[in-house]
């Protein structure tokens, strides 16, 4: 090789390396960026608004707002409204929504916005269909989905855990076990928090996510919030429980696995003397015996022409909780039989009343997984704190801040 060609040579390759070097560091860079900017982090404790769906189960034409606070903001597509009075009346046209103060109409607008501070509160009164007033806090979007007007609740997240509490848990109950209540409500919240993301918003107000109907009455469910701000319920591994609770167990819980099919290590069944005698701990319910048989062989293919088939439908009984009711090698689910049936609970004997009907004789009301509130608000009166209320229902569980929690989990 010539001489004088070696310094180009070398020249082409040091350019070479140096566009490497760029490269790989841009890499870098973006690497960096999208680990930290971009990828998932679970970061609980900076969660501090939720958007929920009220009245999610209704079709919604027309509805009545009015602001009990003075400090409201109107805000439609985007532009400030001036108004006079804090009482609109508000009517589903096509795809937007009409905005009257009584009767001026101020517009016509695909999105409205009433915007509070975080103590603020309003109330909502539907007119088509016809609802009870209902109080709220923080701020409504409205908006119209598929020919109805879609309400959501953008709410402090301790705001809607306390109106969750009541609404799932009653009210005049003692505070312990509103303590629980709201631990409960706050970890089922933030488990579920994308559980309607696709329809943009985050959990609605049905048994589907939570009930809510509201801000509370009860004043100690306050209490209970404040007493236990933050705190969430995390399994050995650091992951927010499935808070699962029901209303009564019948004296005895059930595993996650007998009822829904997944094992958990904390939601076990127990022995629960606590839930006995309560007002939900016994029901009744009577059925006709060929109604009865004629399901069972509809539904499940049961022999109930054998006489031995029909002895076992018809004298069952559980001293235990039972998965089955089992004959031979056929295994028919209780859970669903409660279901079909609309029974209270799958813990419940079967007795012959005469030729003609039988007795379902049950104990409890729900799933009976997890922790039944009634027996927990037998705890909280006998002076049980919530601390041993959830280390009783739940196994192998830990009560954390969502600080600490977020802490550990960047570990």
């Amino acid at each position: 090789m010539p001489q004088k060609e070696l310094p180009k040579l070398l020249y082409q390759i040091i350019k070479q390396l140096i566009e490497m070097i760029k490269l790989k560091y841009f890499t870098f860079l973006i690497l960096v960026f999208f680990f930290n900017f971009i990828s998932p982090r679970s970061s609980y404790s900076t969660i501090e608004k939720l958007q929920i769906r009220i009245f999610a189960h209704l079709k919604i034409n027309s509805f009545q707002w009015s602001a009990i606070s003075k400090s409201y903001k109107l805000i439609a597509d985007n532009t400030p409204l001036e108004f006079n009075i804090s009482n609109f009346n508000l009517f589903i046209k096509g795809d937007s929504i009409e905005i009257k103060e009584k009767d001026l109409v101020l517009g016509t607008f695909k999105q409205i916005n009433f915007l509070g501070d975080s103590n603020d509160e309003f109330k909502i009164k539907l007119t088509q269909p016809d609802r009870k007033i209902r109080t709220y806090q923080n701020n409504l979007t409205c908006s119209v989905v598929n020919g109805s007007i879609v309400l959501i609740n953008n709410i402090d997240l301790d705001n809607y855990v306390s109106g969750v509490t009541e609404a799932e848990a009653g009210s005049k109950s003692n505070l312990e076990f509103y303590k629980v209540q709201t631990i409960l409500a706050r970890t089922f919240a933030l488990a579920h928090i994308n559980k309607h993301q696709e329809e943009g918003f985050y959990l609605c107000d049905q048994v589907h996510c939570q009930a809510y109907h509201g801000k509370p009455r009860d004043s100690k469910i306050i209490l209970a919030i404040q007493e236990t701000k933050g705190k969430v319920v995390v399994d050995d591994n650091l992951n927010l429980i499935i808070a699962a609770f029901h209303s009564n167990s019948g004296g005895q819980t059930a595993n996650s696995e007998d009822v829904w099919g997944s094992k958990t290590s904390y939601l076990k069944s127990i022995v629960d003397t606590f839930s006995i005698q309560m007002p939900n701990y016994n029901w009744e319910r009577k059925m006709l015996t060929e109604d009865w048989l004629s399901y069972l062989k509809l539904k499940f293919n049961y022999p109930s022409d054998s006489i031995l088939a029909r002895d076992v439908a018809l004298n069952f009984t559980q001293d235990n909780r039972k998965v089955y009711l089992e004959f031979n090698n056929l295994k028919v689910p209780l859970k669903i039989i409660r279901l079909d049936l609309q029974l209270k609970s799958t813990f419940f004997n079967i007795t012959k009343l005469n030729n003609d009907s039988i007795l379902f004789k049950g104990k409890g009301f729900g799933h009976g997984v997890g922790m039944p509130q009634e027996g927990a608000m037998k705890m909280g009166k006998l002076g049980y704190s919530y601390l041993d209320i959830l280390d009783f229902y739940f196994k192998n569980i830990q009560i954390i801040d969502l600080q600490k929690l977020d802490f550990f989990k960047d570990e």
